[in-house]
C-alpha cells in the first residue's frame, strides 16, 4: 500500500498517457517522423520539450530554469541535433531532510535525428529566462524539372 493511499505520482499517471500519445503518432501518422526525420518524442527524457512543425521550419521549446545561458549548448553532429546542460552546484542544507525531491541537479543531454529536408547550415538558438528556442528551417522543394523530350 503507498504511503498516501489515495494520490497517484505524476510519473504514474503521464507515463501511460505518454505511452497512448507515442502509440497513436506512430499508428496515425506512421509518416510523421520519417517525413521530418526527427525523433521527437522521448518518454522520460529532460528537459521536457515542444516540437513545432510549421511549413518551412521545425522548433524545439525546452524549459530548462535554472542554468544560465553558458551552462546550455546545443551541437549538430552527423544531423542529430543535441541539447546539453551542465550540472548545478546545490550546497547541502544542513539539518534539512527531504520529505520529498523532485528537482533536476544533474546533467542532461538529449538529441534529435534531423532528416535530409531540415537545412542544417540555418539552425538558430536562443536562450532567455530558463527557455531554450531552436529553430530548424525546411530545405525549400525542389521544383520538378522538365524534361525536353526531343
Amino acid at each position: 500500500m503507498r504511503k498516501d493511499n489515495w494520490l497517484i505520482s505524476r510519473d504514474e499517471f503521464l507515463t501511460p498517457v505518454d505511452s497512448l500519445l507515442d502509440r497513436f503518432f506512430n499508428e496515425a501518422v506512421p509518416a510523421f517522423g520519417q517525413d521530418f526525420g526527427v525523433e521527437f518524442f522521448g518518454n522520460n527524457s529532460y528537459p521536457k520539450v515542444d516540437v513545432k512543425d510549421y511549413d518551412d521550419k521545425i522548433t524545439i521549446e525546452a524549459e530548462i530554469p535554472g542554468l544560465a545561458r553558458e551552462d546550455v549548448s546545443v551541437d549538430l553532429e552527423a544531423q542529430v541535433l543535441t541539447i546539453t546542460g551542465g550540472k548545478r552546484e546545490v550546497k547541502d542544507d544542513e539539518g534539512a531532510r527531504y520529505i520529498r525531491k523532485e528537482l533536476k541537479r544533474s546533467s542532461f543531454k538529449r538529441s534529435f535525428k534531423l532528416g535530409d529536408n531540415m537545412n542544417v547550415k540555418k539552425i538558430q538558438a536562443d536562450f532567455d529566462n530558463g527557455l531554450l528556442l531552436v529553430t530548424v528551417p525546411k530545405r525549400e522543394k525542389d521544383e520538378p524539372k522538365k524534361v525536353k523530350i526531343l
